[in-house]
């Protein structure tokens, strides 16, 4: 298997703390802590996340 290649967010903010990582596999997206890179990683069939970032996408913005 060939290394995934991890990014964040443009969103996210320069010290990359309180992140995830999405690397996007031949099979699975795979999403990871941005503090525990050698952590476990969250794979997800590429539908499952379509459907969840569409849904995120149309949440109201925080608050505060």
């Amino acid at each position: 298997m060939s290394a995934l290649v991890w990014f964040t967010s443009r969103h996210s903010g320069s010290d990359g703390g309180q992140c995830v990582e999405v690397a996007v596999g031949p099979a699975a997206v795979h999403v990871r802590d941005s503090k525990d890179r050698s952590g476990p990683a969250l794979a997800f069939e590429p539908d499952a996340w379509t459907a969840f970032v569409a849904f995120a996408s149309r949440l109201p913005e925080p608050q505060g």
